[in-house]
């Protein structure tokens, strides 16, 4: 169960989406997927196995198509865990949250990517493979500190039967994955 209520199929595809191995959740949202600037980052997940870079995000504006469920809640945020695989040469050298960023991608040789998210207080710099995944899209109502505290709305049907709000960091299943 999908909660955004999808628009038109795109023919122009261009930006970070273009390298969405599953960007049907995304484009089921938004006519037009926004750029990665200015986005909240909210968490940074480096796991060993692929090794993997997800990111936590609010994306920077609120979808065009939403479920009537959303309209109903008015929830006013967006959020999606961006996934880099086979991350390597990782450079963490400021980390300073809450923080708003720009996530640039650079396309490289051999099907690889440079990705750069910066912004006041974060600079994490790591190249990956040019095939990222998007998963645990929500939406919910940004708490006025800018907290995502608080009930999420879940796109997929299985993050919305197993979580009703953001779950401890420590739970694998949601921020390993």
């Amino acid at each position: 169960m999908t909660r955004c209520t999808g628009g038109e199929q795109r023919n122009d595809r261009l930006g970070w989406d273009e390298y969405l191995a599953n960007p049907e959740q995304l484009n089921a949202c938004y006519d037009h997927v926004p750029e990665l600037s200015g986005v909240r980052l909210r968490s940074v997940n480096v796991n060993w196995r692929g090794p993997q870079i997800t990111l936590r995000i609010d994306l920077p504006r609120f979808p065009d198509h939403v479920s009537e469920e959303w309209r109903a809640e008015q929830v006013d945020t967006f959020q999606c865990h961006i996934t880099f695989l086979a991350a390597e040469d990782i450079a963490l050298t400021d980390w300073r949250p809450p923080a708003t960023v720009d996530i640039a991608l650079v396309p490289k040789e051999l099907r690889r990517v440079r990705v750069s998210v910066s912004g006041p207080g974060v600079d994490l710099r790591f190249s990956c493979s040019d095939s990222l995944l998007v998963g645990h899209v929500s939406a919910f109502k940004i708490a006025p500190d800018g907290a995502d505290n608080g009930r999420h709305l879940f796109a997929r049907r299985i993050d919305a039967r197993l979580y009703s709000e953001l779950p401890a960091t420590h739970e694998r299943r949601f921020y390993a994955e």
